[in-house]
């Protein structure tokens, strides 16, 4: 029972404060709410803690401020083919003892790789939280693997490239429209890698990347769940404080330049439909604009009307893109949809794609995509609209975290773009602030074909007879 009243008051403390349902009443329920908090070990790794007593499990994430976007021409991939080599043992730890492991404490594992970072986590009983983080300090510092082994390891990357991106048009596209809508920015490179540089990697090529990025200073540790902060502390300084770092890397700005002129990929692989997707690039969320009230961050402020824009056009069903692009009797999409980004190491876009109807053309589901931007851009939207998107996208957020996994996944990709430990509190207080003529603004602002690159995919035949590839065996993620 203690454990149920704690998460109603703290679910309904976050609504009050979120949806405005009484100032007062938020200010009371909100400091009974469990509090994040944040250390610095001996070596300058950082440690994130969130407890939360619903139930008695825990959440224990490491993430590495390192991924495919840290990456240089000629060895892409090899951030995430390192993340793969994590699994192959220590010393002591032999390969896969690492998973079985994780498995007989009750619990479950994986890694991911994205352009801004890696990750590593296990959700386990809060009991057993001692026995995994002693289980991955062992293996952030002393993992070690042969040289067959990891040639082993490369053929399932390779395959996870096949199945994932080579056998999928839509994924193929976007790996194209990244390589063609920018030119300086790591963030053109696939996270899987480009094939010829999978062929051509070697094991000094992963262990130089390790040696370079994985170091105490580069990498947080999350810990969410059943936990009290200051033992989790102290579990992490005898287990990670020991571990020897060196200094960082200098990381140089890779500024991607203004674009000057619409740009236009037609790109041909096996479909059943045509689609188009409308990239426009547009300005990143600062994280110092998280720490005032932004009014001087410009840009900041754009990036957060943006991405109301986003969900006023397709974040909620029957949003105008559903109504205006795929419910009319003579529709011209089966389906269409809208995305911008807010945060990351790198650029962002605002992204509007559409899949033409049965004689429909591409040509005419992107005049009628950026049709909706123009009615936007000329006539704004309504209040109860606005309203709508927010109110629905608070609701969102605040759910969301009732999963652990969830609260570990947004503290630790926070920490890795350079946001506040508190942003997702700091980013719905600000999204609640923007307003309808700031939408609109944004629709006449950043939407011109200068910033514009525009994917088509022309479907080819398909090859019937081709067997679906089949998971390779060992594939994580």
């Amino acid at each position: 029972m203690k454990h149920t009243n704690h998460w109603i008051l703290r679910t309904y403390s976050r609504l009050a404060l979120l949806l405005g349902l009484g100032t007062l009443a938020a200010a009371s329920l909100a400091q009974q709410a469990p509090s994040v908090r944040e250390y610095s070990l001996q070596n300058g790794m950082t440690l994130i803690v969130r407890p939360d007593h619903r139930a008695p499990t825990a959440l224990h994430m490491l993430w590495v401020r390192v991924g495919s976007m840290d990456e240089v021409d000629g060895t892409s991939g090899v951030a995430h083919v390192l993340e793969h080599m994590l699994f192959k043992g220590t010393p002591t730890v032999k390969a896969g003892d690492f998973s079985r492991r994780v498995a007989a404490l009750g619990g479950r594992e994986n890694a991911f790789t994205s352009k801004d970072y890696t990750g590593f986590y296990q959700q386990i009983p809060a009991n057993r939280l001692a026995d995994v983080m002693e289980l991955e300090a062992d293996r952030f510092a002393h993992n070690q693997w042969s040289d067959e082994d990891f040639r082993k390891e490369l053929e399932v990357v390779k395959e996870e490239r096949r199945l994932r991106t080579e056998d999928n048009p839509h994924a193929l596209l976007g790996e194209a429209l990244n390589a063609v809508a920018l030119t300086a920015s790591p963030y053109r490179r696939p996270i899987v890698g480009w094939m010829n540089d999978l062929d051509a990697m070697t094991p000094d090529d992963a262990r130089a990347f390790y040696q370079r990025w994985y170091t105490p200073a580069n990498v947080a540790l999350v810990v969410a769940g059943d936990v009290e902060p200051d033992a989790v502390y102290a579990l992490a300084q005898k287990y990670y404080g020991s571990i020897a770092g060196h200094a960082l890397p200098a990381r140089k700005p890779r500024v991607e330049p203004q674009q000057a002129g619409m740009r236009r990929l037609d790109f041909k692989a096996p479909a059943e439909q045509a689609s188009v997707t409308l990239a426009f690039k547009i300005p990143s969320l600062a994280p110092a604009a998280l720490e005032s009230s932004g009014d001087s961050d410009a840009a900041s402020n754009d990036a957060l009307a943006l991405t109301v824009l986003a969900a006023v056009l397709s974040g909620y069903d029957n949003a105008r893109l559903d109504r205006a692009l795929t419910q009319s009797d003579d529709h011209v999409a089966d389906s269409a949809g809208a995305y911008c980004g807010l945060g990351a190491r790198g650029p962002e876009f605002c992204m509007l794609y559409g899949v033409p109807a049965a004689g429909k053309t591409a040509a005419q589901v992107e005049a009628a995509l950026r049709a909706q931007l123009v009615l936007v851009a000329k006539e704004g939207v309504a209040e109860a609209e606005l309203r709508r998107v927010k109110n629905q996208w608070v609701a969102s957020e605040v759910y969301k975290m009732d999963s652990v996994f969830n609260q570990g996944r947004i503290l630790g990709s926070n920490w890795a773009i350079g946001l506040p430990i508190d942003a997702d509190e700091k980013l719905i207080a600000r999204l609640r602030g923007v307003t309808v003529l700031q939408v609109q603004a944004v629709a006449a602002s950043y939407f011109g074909d200068d910033a514009l690159t525009v994917a088509t995919l022309l479907p080819q035949p398909l090859d019937r007879a081709r067997r679906p590839r089949l998971a390779p065996a060992g594939m994580r993620h």
